[in-house]
C-alpha cells in the first residue's frame, strides 16, 4: 500500500518542513529514452544488451498499452506539463518558432501551462534535470530553460540533437559549456549519467525529497558511440531485418508483450528482402552503432540504481522509464562541405577533423567525424510489430516502453495492460509526492485543466477509468475510445480498428462501423478545437512539409535498380 495520504488521488499539499530524501514521500527519477523504438530492449523483445533497464522492468510494474506523442518536442510538451501538446504550444518543433500565428504551435513552452518541477518544488522537492530540453529555440534568451522552468540544477543540451562526442547547445544550470578538446573519453550518454549521479549523491546529504528528470539523447540520431561498445555487436545483425524482427515478436510473444493474434505487420514497401539489399556490411554496421547507442544508456541506468543502492534509498525511489516516440525512419542528407548546416551538426570535430554528414553507404557510422542515421530498414524493426514510425499517430510511432519500479510503494508487479499515456506522468507524480496542481502560471493565468489520470491505482493493482485519448502531428491524426482507435496518416482517409483483436493496425474495418467513425470524427474534433489543433497543412506550411509523402532514400533507390 502506498505511503500516507497518496493511497487515493490527489493529496493535501504539504505546507510543513519538507521530508527527508529518505522519509515517507518517494524520491522520483524519470528516464527518458530518446527515438527509442518498442521492441529496443531486452524486456519489449530485443536482443540488445539492456540488463539494468530489464532488471528495473521485472522488478517493477511494466506496461504493454502505454502512449507517448509522435515527435520530440510534442512528447516532451506533453511529459513536463501534464498537458497535451498543443495546449503547451508544442503543436510543432522549437524549429518553427514564429512561423505560425497560432498559440498551439507557438515552439516555446507555453507560459501558461506548469511543468512538474514548478508543481514540485513548493511542494518540497529539491528538482534536477540531465539531458535533452528540447523546449525552447536557442534564438530567444534562456526564459525557457529548465532553472527558468522549476528546476534547481541542469546539465544537457537545450537543442534537440548534438554529436555524443562534442555536443553543440551543451550548458550547465544556465551557462553554455563546451567539451574541452583534450577530454578524449567524453561521451555525451557518459556523461549525463556521471552527473545524475552526482546529483542524486548531493540531493541525498539533504533534507528534501528529489526528483530527477533524465532525458537522455540515446538512440536518437547521430549514430555515434565508442568502438569497444559498436564491437560488441559487430556481427549480430548479419542476419538482416526480417530475421530479426521475427527474432524480436517471438520473444514479445513469449514475454506476453503483444498478443499472437495481432500479427506482425509486414516489411515497411520500401525496403527490400535482406537478401536484396545492395549494401550489407554498411546497413549491419549502421544496426551495431544504434545497439552501442542503447547498450550505453543501459549501462548509464545502471549507474543511477547503483547510486541509489549505495545510498540506501532504491527502495522508496519511483523510477518512471520511457521513450518519447516512436523508433525513427529519418534519413539524414549529404551536406556538401561549403553548404550551411543546422546548428547541430558540427562541421569538424573538437580536434579539428571534418564531420562528413548524411547517410551514405560508402561511409562506416559511429566515429566523431561521421552524422548519419539508421533510417528506414532500422526503425521499422525498432517498432516491431507496429506499423510506421515517430511523426505518425499510428502504434509505430506512439506505442513506448514504459516501467515504473519503486519496491516500496507498488502494490502490483508484473505486466499491466492498461492502456495509459504520457500525460498520466503529472498527476502520478503530482499523486505520490502530496503535491497539488498549482492554480497560477508563469503567465499569471490558471493553467487548463490536467487531462490525464494518476497512475496509482493501477500501482496498487487497480486499473483506470475508459477515457478518450488524442494525437495530432503534422496533420496525422487518431483518437483511442476503449478497444476502438479511429487513425489517419495525412492525407490519408479515416481507419479504424478494433484494438483488442488488432493492435498492429492491419485490418481497417472504417467501412463496416460508418456509424463509430462518424462520431469517434467528431470526438476528435471537439478535442483539436479544444487544444487548438489546426487542420493541416497550415497556411503558413512550408511547400516542402505539405505533402506528407514518405520518399525512398538513394540507397533504397539504387536496392529497387541496382544497375541504375
Amino acid at each position: 500500500m502506498l505511503p500516507g495520504a497518496i493511497r487515493r488521488g490527489l493529496a493535501e499539499p504539504k505546507n510543513g518542513p519538507p521530508a527527508k530524501a529518505s522519509g515517507s514521500r518517494p524520491n522520483i527519477i524519470f528516464i527518458l529514452a530518446d527515438d527509442m523504438g518498442f521492441s529496443d530492449l531486452g524486456c519489449y523483445g530485443s536482443e540488445i544488451d539492456t540488463p539494468n533497464i530489464d532488471a528495473l522492468a521485472k522488478g517493477g510494474l511494466q506496461f504493454t498499452e502505454f502512449h507517448n506523442s509522435p515527435r520530440c518536442c510534442p512528447s516532451r510538451a506533453a511529459l513536463m506539463s501534464g498537458l497535451y501538446s498543443h495546449q503547451a504550444g508544442m503543436g510543432l518543433m522549437t524549429a518553427d518558432y514564429g512561423r505560425y500565428p497560432y498559440p498551439a504551435y507557438r515552439g516555446d513552452l507555453s507560459q501558461s501551462c506548469v511543468t512538474i518541477a514548478e508543481a514540485l518544488k513548493p511542494a518540497g522537492y529539491n528538482t534536477l534535470m540531465v539531458g535533452k530540453w528540447h523546449l525552447t529555440p536557442l534564438t530567444v534568451g534562456q526564459h525557457n530553460y529548465p532553472l527558468q522552468r522549476g528546476f534547481n540544477h541542469y546539465y544537457g543540451i537545450i537543442n534537440g540533437a548534438a554529436s555524443y562526442f562534442d555536443p553543440a547547445s551543451l550548458t550547465r544550470d544556465n551557462t553554455p559549456i563546451e567539451v574541452h578538446k583534450d577530454q578524449h573519453d567524453y561521451y555525451l550518454t557518459d556523461a549525463l549519467g556521471d552527473n545524475a549521479v552526482q546529483y542524486i549523491e548531493a540531493a541525498a546529504r539533504g533534507d528534501q525529497p528529489f526528483f530527477l528528470y533524465a532525458a537522455f539523447t540515446a538512440g536518437h540520431w547521430p549514430l555515434m558511440a565508442p568502438e569497444e561498445t559498436i564491437a560488441k555487436y559487430k556481427d549480430r545483425y548479419s542476419g538482416g531485418w526480417d530475421k530479426l524482427r521475427a527474432e524480436r515478436h517471438a520473444k514479445q510473444l513469449a514475454l506476453g508483450i503483444v498478443q499472437e493474434r495481432w500479427g506482425i505487420t509486414e516489411r515497411d514497401p520500401r525496403v527490400p528482402a535482406w537478401e536484396l539489399a545492395s549494401y550489407h556490411e554498411w546497413e549491419m554496421r549502421r544496426m551495431a552503432v544504434y545497439a552501442a547507442q542503447i547498450d550505453k544508456l543501459d549501462q548509464n541506468v545502471g549507474k543511477i540504481v547503483s547510486k541509489l543502492r549505495q545510498l540506501n534509498i532504491l527502495d522508496n525511489t519511483m523510477i518512471c522509464f520511457m521513450s518519447d516516440n516512436g523508433g525513427n525512419f529519418e534519413e539524414l542528407r549529404r551536406i556538401p562541405p561549403d553548404k550551411p548546416r543546422p546548428a547541430y551538426m558540427p562541421y569538424r570535430t573538437k580536434e579539428g577533423k571534418d564531420v562528413v554528414p548524411g547517410n551514405d553507404p560508402s561511409i562506416m557510422p559511429g566515429p566523431a567525424t561521421t552524422y548519419a542515421s539508421y533510417g528506414i530498414p532500422w526503425g521499422n524493426t525498432s517498432n516491431t510489430p507496429f506499423r510506421l514510425y515517430k511523426h505518425y499517430a499510428h502504434e509505430g510511432g506512439i506505442s513506448t516502453p514504459f516501467f515504473v519500479h519503486w519496491p516500496q510503494g507498488l502494490k502490483n508487479g508484473g505486466l499491466s495492460h492498461v492502456i495509459g499515456h504520457e500525460i498520466d506522468v503529472m498527476p502520478t507524480c503530482l499523486d505520490v509526492a502530496g503535491a497539488t496542481y498549482p492554480t497560477t502560471t508563469k503567465a499569471g493565468v490558471a493553467p487548463p485543466p490536467l487531462p490525464g489520470k494518476s497512475l496509482v491505482p493501477v500501482l496498487e493493482g487497480g486499473t483506470l477509468p475508459e477515457r478518450s485519448l488524442f494525437w495530432e502531428h503534422e496533420g496525422n491524426c487518431a483518437v483511442r475510445e476503449g478497444k476502438w482507435k479511429l487513425v489517419s496518416r495525412f492525407p490519408d482517409a479515416w481507419e479504424l480498428y478494433d484494438m483488442e483483436q488488432d493492435r498492429t493496425e492491419m485490418h481497417d474495418i472504417a467501412d463496416n462501423h460508418v456509424d463509430r467513425v462518424r462520431k469517434m470524427a467528431e470526438d476528435y474534433g471537439k478535442w483539436a478545437k479544444y487544444v487548438g489543433a489546426q487542420p493541416w497543412p497550415m497556411p503558413e506550411t512550408p511547400e516542402r512539409e505539405r505533402a506528407g509523402a514518405m520518399p525512398s532514400p538513394p540507397y533504397l533507390q539504387h536496392d529497387r535498380n541496382p544497375e541504375g
